[in-house]
């Protein structure tokens, strides 16, 4: 079962980062985050949809997964400049977010997780490479 969470604005801004507070980037979870951007006419926003619902689960108690609709909530996505979807957020806790805009593969979405993961989880390159 997806654990891909439906947030609004306000959700957003309660767990996530409160853009209308502060300009400077400052993450309010503890975790790594992955948000998705999307909207629910998007072709390739539901191709992506159960990569992600995959990861959660393979992620499971290690990075959460947020999907916030850009049609419900216009002006989170122009914060951010979504200019396309979807567009996908990554937060690794201490460090600033990382945007990846279009739909990915899922080895590619995989490898963006890989990079917010602290610890073994988060050796990708090194398992690409076979070091």
């Amino acid at each position: 079962m997806s654990k891909v969470i439906a947030i609004g604005k306000r959700e957003f801004k309660d767990k996530i980062y409160d853009y209308t507070f502060s300009k400077e980037w400052s993450y309010k979870g503890d975790s790594p985050a992955v948000i998705d951007f999307y909207a629910d006419w998007c072709r390739p926003c539901k191709m992506v949809a159960p990569i992600l619902g995959d990861l959660s689960e393979e992620y499971d108690g290690q990075v959460k997964f947020y999907k916030v609709n850009t049609e419900k909530d216009p002006e989170l996505a122009k914060a951010f400049g979504i200019s396309s979807i979807p567009t996908l957020m990554f937060i690794k806790p201490g460090e600033k977010p990382f945007m990846v805009r279009g739909a990915q593969s899922s080895r590619a979405l995989k490898g963006y997780v890989d990079r917010i993961v602290p610890g073994e989880k988060g050796g990708f390159l090194k398992r690409l490479l076979g070091i």
